[in-house]
């Protein structure tokens, strides 16, 4: 469990504000961890003056210790881990939710709203809002009388977020993002093997690089080619559909996993071909014999360190770069800081590669520490191919997204705020070019729409300026008279 030094203990108070389970108080300027402490080394990472440290062999014995993560937090009867997912009761781990098995009861869906009668694309746009909308048009559609409102309306409330499959390091997360030396974006945070970034908003469109944002995410939406530079970060060319291509060199492959997950994965086929193994990585970095997964298969540490800050057992944090796996290393002899020849043997094999598998180089250790390269074996081959078969095609996506819950709902409805609620109880369906959307949950109608499944080139913009999207909303006849809707305007679609 967690110990305090109290005479290195200043009292700041930043072990309590972190601790997840509310374990340590201070108390006269000083730390006080009660039995709610779990060892998930929290505190030990957060303090300034290295007055906590973790012990082992001193969770008390009815503590059980839980595997559902790397942390693995010591949790007594009646207590919550530090995720606080799991508790223990009398003497088991419990998962606090139930499992949900019902998606219908989450959102339920009618066929036949799925798909709008027409798309807005082409569609045109009356303006101002007060006039109906372009083109009200109803089908009949399994024996029930349909209604599609669609227009291209401008959105001042829009934009796009680029998901870009990279390994390397494209610049700190809120860097702006230019496009011809003008502001059209920034970076936003980093998903599993890929890196985001917002293009657009309300509040560049009004800024002094308004247009050049507008066409931006337009010329993104509608598939081509555009060149973006991060603030004190990459130049980045990236196309939907393509892969991205990042200071000149193109990123071909997704990563697997972390360097922590590329070990879960294939523990057992890396630990037959190599005494160890470090994947490199440029958010957690995996070590496998001390990993969780090498113990999994019967490895025990080999002495190697990594050059990388240790997180949990077999799991430390890189550093952001354009090396091996998206980190600094660019010679795979300094991925390993040094050897413990006290535990190490010599003649032990080291692998290094990365998430992708795209690079490999093997080592063996010397007496006295030192590590020499060696040919990679037929076995090592295997294994890297391996990961590298498990990686998908690295690529640029995109998914555009915006508001129209603004004066545009006036060509639809006499009673907006009636066609919001609608959408929000499922009883309208929006979609944008005729593909289906995501709506955030709140008030409003903003969505979010996969910009690939749209009618092609169907975006423009207007120099107010703001993008055009093609709107569509469809529900029932009944349902858009209860709505208020223009009925008089309503055309059959044989017409």
């Amino acid at each position: 469990m967690v110990e305090a030094d109290l005479e290195k203990c200043r009292g700041c108070g930043v072990c309590e504000k972190n601790c997840p389970t509310g374990a340590i108080n201070v108390v006269d300027r000083k730390a006080v961890i009660d039995g709610k402490c779990v060892n998930c080394g929290v505190c030990v990472r957060v303090c300034k003056f290295g007055s906590l440290a973790q012990t082992s062999g001193g969770a008390a014995a009815e503590a059980v210790k839980c595997s559902h993560c790397p942390v693995q937090c010591e949790i007594k009867p009646g207590f919550y881990g530090a995720c606080r997912r799991y508790l223990n009761v009398d003497g088991g781990l419990v998962r606090v939710r139930p499992l949900v098995t019902d998606p219908a009861a989450v959102q339920a869906r009618r066929s036949y709203l799925d798909r709008p009668l027409v798309t807005g694309v082409g569609a045109g746009t009356e303006y101002p809002c007060l006039r109906p909308a372009p083109y009200i048009i109803m089908d009949t559609v399994e024996g029930i009388d349909v209604v599609t409102v669609v227009t291209e309306a401008p959105l001042s409330y829009s934009g796009v977020k680029v998901k870009i499959d990279t390994n390397f390091h494209i610049g700190e997360e809120g860097a702006r993002v230019r496009r011809d030396g003008q502001v059209v974006g920034m970076v936003e945070t980093e998903e599993y093997g890929s890196k985001m970034i917002s293009i657009g908003g309300a509040n560049l469109f009004t800024g002094e690089s308004g247009f050049m944002a507008a066409r931006t995410v337009v010329d993104i939406c509608n598939g081509v080619r555009v060149i973006l530079q991060a603030e004190k970060g990459a130049v980045m060319e990236i196309q939907v559909g393509h892969p991205p291509v990042i200071n000149g060199l193109a990123d071909t492959r997704m990563r697997v996993g972390c360097g922590s997950a590329t070990i879960g994965m294939f523990a057992r086929q890396l630990a037959r071909a190599v005494d160890e193994a470090i994947i490199l990585d440029h958010h957690v970095v995996g070590l496998l014999s001390e990993h969780i997964a090498g113990e999994e298969v019967g490895l025990k540490w080999s002495g190697v360190v990594p050059n990388a800050r240790k997180s949990t057992r077999g799991r430390y944090f890189g550093e952001h770069g354009n090396g091996w796996g998206g980190t600094n290393i660019d010679n795979p002899k300094d991925a390993i800081l040094k050897v413990d020849m006290s535990v190490a043997s010599p003649g032990i094999r080291v692998l290094v590669t990365e998430t992708t598998g795209q690079s490999a180089a093997l080592f063996t250790v010397a007496p006295g520490g030192v590590l020499e390269e060696i040919p990679l074996t037929g076995e090592v081959i295997e294994v890297v191919d391996l990961i590298k078969s498990n990686c998908e095609d690295a690529r640029v996506s995109a998914v555009y997204t915006g508001g129209t819950g603004g004066s545009a709902r006036a060509g639809v409805s006499n009673y907006p705020i009636k066609l919001t609620r609608a959408v929000h109880e499922g009883e309208a369906s929006l979609t944008i070019g005729g593909a289906p959307v995501f709506i955030y949950p709140g008030g409003g109608i903003n969505f979010l729409v996969d910009v690939e499944k749209i009618v092609p080139n169907a975006f423009t913009w207007v120099p107010t300026p703001a993008t055009v999207a093609p709107v569509e909303y469809t529900m029932t006849l009944d349902k858009y008279r209860e709505i208020g809707g223009h009925v008089e305007k309503i055309t059959k679609k044989d017409k």
